[in-house]
């Protein structure tokens, strides 16, 4: 089982079907606040979604396409980040992330994305990593921003929010870059 220790308070953990009651919860407490950014909360209606989930992220896993992992903050379970996405060809993650109301505030995401590019660039030898946020979402945006990720540009009507497009923001921090931070 994949777990990364990033500090005292924060772990991540490979994302496992016996963590679905758990991820469901908290998708369900925080269902309204994250729906606001997130595409996919009217699919995931009950436990059996995120079960789905899970098991299309662990075969992302096997097949070295992606990682998908459990924030475990003080042991308990607050939310998904890992790399929605893993281009080998191009060298290139994709960071995805979310955060249960509760636990927003504590500089928690920031240095889950800090971790996440570092093992990135550290243990996979990838060449770059991307965080895209809505052009609004100021709260995921200012994750890259305060990692000092590069704002690369903005995709116009990137993603279909329910009942609107939005446009994206795309991040990117480069292999030579974060050496040097």
């Amino acid at each position: 089982m994949f777990i990364h220790k990033i500090d005292d308070e924060l772990s991540l953990k490979l994302i496992e079907v016996n963590d679905r009651d758990n991820i469901f919860e908290l998708t369900e407490r925080s269902r309204e606040h994250l729906r606001q950014w997130l595409p996919w909360l009217d699919t995931t209606t009950k436990v059996e979604d995120t079960e789905s989930y899970i098991n299309m992220s662990l075969q992302g896993f096997i097949e070295g396409k992606s990682l998908q992992t459990v924030i475990l903050f003080h042991g308990q379970a607050v939310g998904v980040a890992g790399f929605n996405q893993i281009n080998r060809a191009n060298q290139t993650a994709y960071i995805g992330y979310w955060l249960a109301k509760d636990y927003q505030g504590n500089g928690i995401m920031t240095r889950v994305a800090k971790a996440l590019t570092d093992y990135a660039f550290t243990e996979l030898k990838l060449n770059k990593v991307e965080i895209r946020a809505a052009v609004e979402n100021t709260k995921s945006r200012a994750v890259p921003e305060r990692l000092g990720f590069v704002q690369e540009g903005t995709i116009r009507q990137a993603e279909w929010l329910y009942d609107h497009y939005v446009d994206t923001v795309v991040y990117g921090m480069l292999a030579t870059e974060w050496k040097k931070s």
